[in-house]
């Protein structure tokens, strides 16, 4: 490949990086945590800290995502955390589809930012704002699946993420009555060499199967966002 064709490639790898914003959560490693870690007030470390400690229901909501005209339509809606900032996954892969040597590259690399399984990244809630280092993310499945498939469907995401152990499953109900599965798990990360734990809840929908999702840079982090995760859950609604 030459010097042009992989200054091409590279521009558009950083362009797709930047689709899904949480890869970057890896790739920064440690020295990402360390300069988040320094920058982030006190205050909001008091108030992850209080968050992480807080009963099931006690965080406060700052809005909600799915219905139409909010950051992100989905076939649900949810309230998201105080400070939380949605935003929708743009799935257009840069380049146009020339069928040049670099858009192929570009073309799968987005493959694998975008797609996890049968399922396609739509929605991203960053928690940056209100002091971690993480992300809810909500990906949606083709219309179709049945509700009594909630578990199957879930695993075939979890299984799809790779290097993924010790996950349980379990029902759940929201204050709705939308009922579907969810799971805790160990994720290992190859380039930070650590696990982390991570949770997904997934509900069936007349559009399709949708999951939402709680990463986090560490489990630390993950833990200290449970809370919103937990809001998402108790008030996911069909739209």
């Amino acid at each position: 490949m030459g010097r042009a064709v992989r200054g091409t490639v590279l521009a558009q790898m950083a362009l797709l990086a930047g689709v899904l914003t949480g890869c970057s959560e890896a790739a920064d490693g440690d020295d990402a945590k360390a300069s988040a870690g320094a920058t982030k007030p006190a205050t909001a470390e008091a108030a992850a800290e209080a968050m992480a400690q807080a009963p099931e229901g006690t965080v406060e909501s700052g809005g909600s995502v799915g219905a139409a005209g909010s950051a992100c339509e989905l076939p649900v809606t949810f309230d998201t955390a105080e400070k939380w900032q949605p935003e929708a996954v743009e799935t257009e892969v840069p380049g146009g589809g020339s069928g040049s040597e670099e858009d192929q590259l570009a073309a799968e690399l987005a493959e694998g930012l975008l797609h996890q399984g049968p399922f396609t990244a739509a929605c991203e809630i960053d928690a940056k704002p209100a002091g971690n280092i993480g992300f809810l993310r909500v990906w949606t499945g083709e219309a179709g699946a049945k509700e009594g498939e909630a578990e199957a469907l879930l695993k075939e995401f979890v299984a799809a993420e790779g290097n993924t152990s010790k996950a349980e499953y379990t029902a759940f109900t929201s204050d709705s009555d939308v009922s579907g599965a969810e799971v805790e798990y160990l994720y290992t990360s190859e380039v930070l060499e650590e696990t982390k734990k991570e949770r997904a809840f997934l509900a069936v929908t007349p559009d399709g199967p949708v999951v939402v999702h709680l990463g986090g840079f560490d489990t630390q982090e993950h833990e200290e966002m449970l809370p919103a995760y937990e809001l998402a859950r108790r008030t996911l609604r069909t739209t």
